[in-house]
């Protein structure tokens, strides 16, 4: 019996249009846009579909607009009993796999990742902060250059352990920079700066996390009926109270997603489902490992092949 893991893309796979198609052509589908402008205040729904992409990719649109899609999607595949036995989401991609695993309402989830980006904006003064993806070095080698760097005062650590070498650094500028040229000399094949709005998932978004309590306070947090991976410890948690103290962790911890597709496997999936937009995690997932069944479900089309695919296995 095939075990399946619907997974969830995160800040960086935005693009305006995404959902667009589907919410057009399935009244339920477009009822999600409409109730995050509602429970938000502010006209969601018209920045993802029309753009303009640069506003979109602001961590405070980008954010509860990429849930949005992933939860909008996923109602379809509900509606045709596609079922899950695991959930995991890349960073914000977690609140879509909470929303999916029933731990958290759309519109608590909607309204927890806009705060959550307002305060991972804040949380560093623009150009203060930075990161970049280093390509071809394993993570032990890479962590003892970042834990040099920092013990020399300038902050810099593991942010997303995404697949077998490809790692993503955060911290201050100078503290990415020395690493990036330590990494260069120590072997690593490429490093390539990211255009980021800050240090995502690293010690200085401390400060985010601390402001971000209050919020998950504020929301109602179930046990989930699904076990969703955690990434801070890439191992599966159900439980209120340890979801809400990994999603304030998560803030300043690394992204153990290699670690979560590794754990997925152990449990015996061998079918992931990414929904939301692009393709991003299913690209990483057969970094991970080739042999896997991967969809990524985004659009009319692969909405179809994949009902009919997983249809046929269940």
């Amino acid at each position: 019996m095939s075990k399946v893991a619907f997974v969830f893309p995160g800040q960086g796979s935005q693009t305006v249009g995404m959902g667009k198609e589907l919410a057009d052509k399935y009244e339920e589908v477009g009822r999600y846009f409409q109730k995050a402008d509602s429970k938000l205040g502010t006209d969601l729904s018209s920045i993802i579909f029309e753009g303009p992409q640069e506003e979109l990719t602001q961590t405070t649109n980008a954010q509860p607009a990429l849930l949005t899609t992933s939860i909008a999607i996923l109602d379809r595949l509900k509606q045709e009993g596609i079922q899950a036995d695991y959930t995991a989401g890349h960073s914000l991609g977690e609140y879509s796999a909470l929303v999916a695993s029933g731990s958290l309402s759309f519109e608590d989830a909607v309204y927890a990742v806009r705060k959550r980006g307002e305060f991972m904006e804040e949380a560093v003064p623009s150009g203060e902060g930075t990161m970049a993806a280093v390509l071809g070095m394993d993570r032990e080698a890479l962590k003892e250059i970042t834990d040099r760097v920092s013990e020399e005062g300038h902050s810099v650590g593991l942010a997303n352990l995404n697949c077998p070498g490809q790692i993503v650094i955060s911290g201050t500028v100078a503290g990415v920079e020395a690493a990036s040229n330590l990494a260069k000399d120590g072997g690593a094949k490429r490093v390539i700066p990211l255009q980021v709005s800050g240090p995502f998932h690293s010690q200085l978004m401390k400060p985010a996390a601390e402001k971000f309590v209050g919020i998950l306070d504020s929301v109602s947090i179930n046990d989930a009926s699904i076990p969703v991976i955690a990434n801070v410890t890439a191992s599966p948690v159900q439980g209120a109270e340890e979801i809400k103290r990994l999603l304030i962790e998560q803030l300043y911890s690394p992204v153990l997603w290699e670690d979560t597709v590794e754990k997925l496997l152990d449990l015996g999936v061998d079918t992931f489902v990414e929904i939301g937009s692009g393709k991003v995690l299913s690209g990483l997932i057969k970094k991970v490992n080739r042999r896997v069944k991967t969809f990524a479900v985004q659009d009319e089309a692969s909405l179809a092949e994949a009902i009919e695919k997983l249809k046929g296995e269940q």
